[in-house]
C-alpha cells in the first residue's frame, strides 16, 4: 500500500476489514481492530478504530512505562478500570492514560458493542507490566518481544555506585 491517503472517510472506513484480536495473555480481552494510522502511513502513532463484544475486554490490565494512550469513546457503555477504581464510561468520554501511570483495561458492560477509537505513541522500546499476570514485556526494535515473570527481574548495578 503507498501512503499517499491522508483522508478516510466514513464508507471508506466502514468498508475497510477488521482484524479480530484476543490479547495473548487473556482470553476475555477480544476486539476488532481497524487501523486508520496505518491505513494513513503513519508511524508514530497508532490510531485504532476498535469493537469490544459485550462482555468482554478491551485489552489485559497494563501499564506501558514509556508510552501515552487514550480512548475516546464512541457509542456503547463499559467501565473502565484505572488502578484499583472502577469507571462508568459512554459516548463523548475520553480516558487519558499516561506513560508509567495506572494499570487500566475496559470492559464492556453495555448489550451492544463498544466502538472507540485508541490512540497510543509507537516508540522503538517500551516496557510494559501486567500486574494480574505478574508479568512484564520488553519491546526493542529489531529483536523478538521478550516477556518475564515478575520474580525473575533482577536489577544489577552494572558497576554503578550505590
Amino acid at each position: 500500500m503507498t501512503h499517499d491517503t491522508y483522508i478516510l472517510t466514513a464508507p471508506e472506513i466502514d468498508a475497510m476489514d477488521g482484524l479480530a484480536k484476543t490479547h495473548f495473555l487473556c482470553p476475555d480481552a477480544r476486539r476488532v481492530n481497524r487501523s486508520l494510522g496505518d491505513r494513513t502511513g503513519l508511524t508514530g502513532l497508532g490510531i485504532h478504530l476498535i469493537e469490544v463484544a459485550p462482555g468482554d475486554l478491551t485489552t489485559e490490565l497494563h501499564l506501558h512505562h514509556h508510552e501515552d494512550e487514550a480512548v475516546y469513546i464512541l457509542s456503547g457503555t463499559a467501565t473502565a478500570i484505572i488502578g484499583k477504581t472502577s469507571h462508568d464510561v459512554g459516548p463523548g468520554d475520553f480516558i487519558g492514560y499516561r506513560k508509567s501511570g495506572a494499570a487500566h483495561t475496559i470492559r464492556n458492560t453495555g448489550d451492544e458493542p463498544l466502538r472507540c477509537l485508541v490512540i497510543g505513541e509507537r516508540r522503538a522500546h517500551d516496557v510494559v507490566d501486567y500486574p494480574q499476570r505478574g508479568k512484564r514485556l520488553y519491546r526493542n526494535e529489531g529483536l523478538p518481544w521478550g516477556l518475564v515473570d515478575h520474580e525473575a527481574i533482577d536489577s544489577p548495578s552494572a558497576g554503578r555506585k550505590a
